[in-house]
């Protein structure tokens, strides 16, 4: 019987351009996923979301970002690597509680 994969949650970075912050939490994000990809454990998609085209992210994250989620999980201000690295391996490898 083949096994059946549930896709990864994409990791969404909520930010804007210009925005200093976000750009050390792109380089930050790009380390933990590069060594987990070294390490051969689940890499999820990058989609970022720029605040600037939705009003209502702008009202809501301005003050906040960079913001960085994951299958509903929310890291604010997130520029450390350690806070990223221990959202995408609560999020990824830990294992589902059973049903």
């Amino acid at each position: 019987m083949p096994s059946v994969s549930t896709p990864l949650p994409d990791l969404v970075l909520y930010a804007r351009p210009g925005c200093h912050l976000c750009d050390e939490t792109r380089a930050a994000i790009e380390l933990v996923l590069e060594d987990r990809r070294r390490r051969g454990l689940a890499v999820p998609a990058v989609v970022e979301r720029d605040i600037e085209a939705d009003p209502a992210l702008h009202r809501q994250l301005l003050e906040r970002i960079p913001v960085v989620e994951l299958d509903g999980r929310r890291l604010e201000l997130a520029t450390s690597v350690a806070r990223l690295r221990r959202l995408v391996a609560d999020v990824l490898d830990t294992p589902a509680a059973p049903s």
